[in-house]
C-alpha cells in the first residue's frame, strides 16, 4: 500500500472578484500530491498563479473551491507544519539574527532556554554562526536569506515553501546557497520531509527538484508533472540534464490539449481587445529578430540556447517571444523559435522599412492598437481620452492589467509611428491624420 502523501491539493480554484462584475480566475482545478521525501518544483510564467497555490498550502488564503489536505485533514487557516520562505526575506530589521529566528520559537509559548537552544542550532546549521548579534542592514543578501531559512526550519516544518527563495540574490550567492541546501537535505541534516519550490528558472528546478509541475496561465491550469531522475549533485552540462531543461520549455509552449492547434497567439491571456499585453520594449524585439537570423542560428534556435545565451530567465525570455509571435514575426513550438518570412524581412529591413512592416503587423494582429486608430480616424478632432481606452479594458482585466497593456500599445504605436500620446494631458492623437 502506498505511503499517504503528505498534502494533497484538490480540484483547487481560486478565483477573484472584478471591479466591472464577473471573475477573474487565477487557479482552476488544480490537484498533485506531496509525499515525504520529495522536493517539488512549481514552474510556470507570471501569472500561472504559483505565488497564490503557495498561499493556498500555507492556509494564508482559502480556494474558492476545492481542498487543501494536510496530513489528511483540510487547511482551514495557518497550518504549524508547513513554514515558508520568500523571496524578499522579510525579517525584522529592529531585531537580530538571533531575536528574528527566535521568534517564530516565541509565537509557539516554547520556554526562553529552549528556544535559545533551537534558534543557535539553526544558525549555526545554515552557516551564520558568529552573527547572532548582528542586525540585518550589517548583512549581504546572502546571509540575510539565511536567516530567513533559519527562522523557517527553526520551528521543524514538516513541509518547506519556498517563493523565489534564491531570485533576489546575485548569481553567484544563488548557487552557493541552492548547494548548501542541496547538501544539507542530501545529508537529511534539515528538519523537514518535503519542498515545495516555486521558481521562474527551470534550470534551478532541474538542478534541485524530483518532480517539476509546469503551469499554464491565465487562469492556472498543472499541463505537465516531469519527474527528474538524476543523481545528485547535478551537472548543468549532462546532456540528460539539458534534455529535462528542453523538456520543461516544450511543456511550457506546446499546445494545451484543451485549445486546438495551432492558434499559438491565443496563449496570450483574453482575446480581442482583451488581451493583456506584456511590456516588451522594441529594442528587445528588434534584438531578437536581428540574433534570430544571424549565425550560428539562421532564423531557428532552441528557446533554451537563446535564454543562456542572452542570460533571460521564462520571465525575460518568453513576454518577447509571445509578442513577436502575436504580431506573426516568429513561431513559437515545442520549445523552439523560428523566423517567419516576415521576420526575415524585417531583421533584413533598414530603419523606415522596419517601421513601416511593425506598423502593418500591429494594426493586423494586436486588436486594441487597431481599436484605438480606428476611433482616433473616425473622430474629427482625431483626439481620445486614455480615459476611453482603460475604462473599456478594465471591463476585461484588473487595473494593473490594463495600466500594462495600455503602456505597451503606446511603446509599439510610438516605434511604428500609428499613433501619438501625451501622458501629461492624458491624450491620444493623430499627429498627421489620413
Amino acid at each position: 500500500m502506498a505511503e499517504a502523501p503528505i498534502l494533497s491539493v484538490t480540484k483547487v480554484r481560486r478565483s477573484f472578484p472584478r471591479a466591472g462584475g464577473g471573475e477573474l480566475v487565477v487557479l482552476d482545478g488544480v490537484s498533485f500530491d506531496l509525499r515525504e521525501d520529495e522536493i517539488v518544483g512549481i514552474l510556470g510564467r507570471s501569472g500561472c498563479g504559483k505565488s497564490t497555490l503557495l498561499r493556498l498550502i500555507a492556509g494564508l488564503k482559502p480556494p474558492t473551491d476545492g481542498q487543501v489536505y494536510y496530513l489528511g485533514k483540510p487547511v482551514s487557516g495557518p497550518a504549524p507544519g508547513i513554514a515558508m520562505v520568500f523571496q524578499s526575506f522579510a525579517l525584522f530589521p529592529w531585531l537580530t539574527v538571533l531575536e528574528n529566528v527566535q521568534i517564530g520559537l516565541e509565537a509557539l509559548g516554547l520556554a526562553p532556554p529552549l528556544i535559545r537552544e533551537r534558534a543557535l542550532a539553526a544558525i549555526d546549521m545554515i552557516g551564520l554562526d558568529g552573527y547572532e548579534s548582528a542586525y540585518p542592514r550589517e548583512l549581504s543578501g546572502g546571509m540575510r536569506q539565511r536567516v530567513g531559512f533559519a527562522r523557517a526550519l527553526v520551528v521543524r516544518p514538516n513541509i518547506l515553501l519556498m517563493d523565489e527563495a534564491f531570485s533576489a540574490l546575485d548569481v553567484l550567492t544563488a548557487e552557493t546557497l541552492r548547494n548548501d541546501f542541496l547538501d544539507l537535505w542530501s545529508e537529511g541534516k534539515l528538519p523537514i520531509k518535503c519542498v515545495v519550490l516555486v521558481t521562474h528558472n527551470i534550470e534551478e528546478a532541474v538542478l534541485m527538484c524530483d518532480r517539476m509541475l509546469v503551469f499554464a496561465s491565465n487562469p492556472g491550469r498543472l499541463v505537465a508533472d516531469i519527474p527528474v531522475d538524476l543523481p545528485q549533485p547535478r551537472d548543468r552540462g549532462d546532456p540528460a540534464f539539458r534534455e529535462l531543461v528542453e523538456k520543461v520549455y516544450v511543456a511550457m509552449t506546446g499546445p494545451e490539449k484543451a485549445t486546438p492547434a495551432p492558434a499559438r497567439a491565443d496563449r496570450l491571456p483574453g482575446s480581442g481587445i482583451a488581451t493583456i499585453m506584456p511590456r516588451v520594449s522594441t529594442n528587445l524585439l528588434s534584438g531578437l529578430l536581428e540574433s534570430l537570423a544571424q549565425p550560428p542560428y539562421g532564423g531557428k534556435a532552441d528557446l533554451p540556447v537563446i535564454a543562456a545565451a542572452f542570460h533571460f530567465e521564462v520571465d525575460d525570455l518568453f513576454p518577447v517571444a509571445e509578442t513577436l509571435q502575436m504580431l506573426r514575426l516568429v513561431e513559437v513550438e515545442g520549445g523552439d523559435i523560428r523566423l517567419t518570412d516576415a521576420g526575415r524581412k524585417f531583421a533584413a529591413a533598414g530603419l523606415e522599412e522596419r517601421k513601416q512592416m511593425f506598423r502593418r503587423h500591429l494594426v493586423g494582429h494586436v486588436p486594441l492598437a487597431a481599436h484605438i486608430r480606428r476611433i482616433l480616424d473616425e473622430r474629427p478632432s482625431h483626439r481620445a481620452p486614455r480615459s476611453r481606452f482603460s475604462e473599456e479594458l478594465e471591463d476585461h482585466m484588473s487595473e494593473e492589467a490594463a495600466e500594462q497593456t495600455l503602456r505597451a500599445v503606446i511603446s509599439w504605436a510610438r516605434y511604428g509611428e500609428l499613433f501619438a500620446y501625451d501622458d501629461q494631458t492624458r491624450m491620444f492623437t493623430l499627429e498627421n491624420p489620413s
